[in-house]
């Protein structure tokens, strides 16, 4: 029974977390994601607003991210996918928006990192993995 209810209560921590992200989004904060499908789940999971993938194709990296920096409000969200590149990305971003003097708010990031390491890499495995989780306790 006890891994039913720590599959539960990480369910309800990541529920929370995310609800908190569409609020953040809501406010007009830009989430920065890796690609498309990362932009596709988090749309998924019901989080709107200025979703920007830094591997859409045909684009400049430094032209999206100053194109980032001018809607980002002074603050910007890094979701990042959890395997080395991604770890390497926050690192990355983070110096370049904190030398635009753009706050890179990584908790997010680290929440879901730290509650999903062992179970997926990528942020848009999240609709997936939440499914899984509810069915497994039987909530839909």
């Amino acid at each position: 029974m006890k891994a039913s209810s720590d599959m539960e209560e990480k369910l309800g921590k990541i529920v929370h977390l995310l609800d908190n992200l569409s609020l953040e989004s809501a406010k007009g904060f830009p989430i920065i994601v890796e690609g498309r499908k990362d932009v596709e789940a988090l749309n998924e999971l019901g989080i709107e607003g200025d979703i920007v993938a830094v591997k859409t194709s045909g684009r400049n990296l430094l032209d999206l991210l100053s194109e980032t920096e001018e809607r980002g409000k002074g603050e910007v969200i890094l979701l990042m996918d959890f395997d080395r590149r991604g770890r390497e990305m926050m690192k990355y971003l983070t110096r370049y928006f904190e030398e635009m003097k753009i706050k890179p708010n990584a908790a997010f990031w680290k929440e879901i990192s730290g509650l999903l390491r062992r179970d997926i890499k990528d942020i848009e495995g999240l609709p997936a993995y939440i499914e899984t989780l509810r069915r497994k306790i039987g909530k839909r």
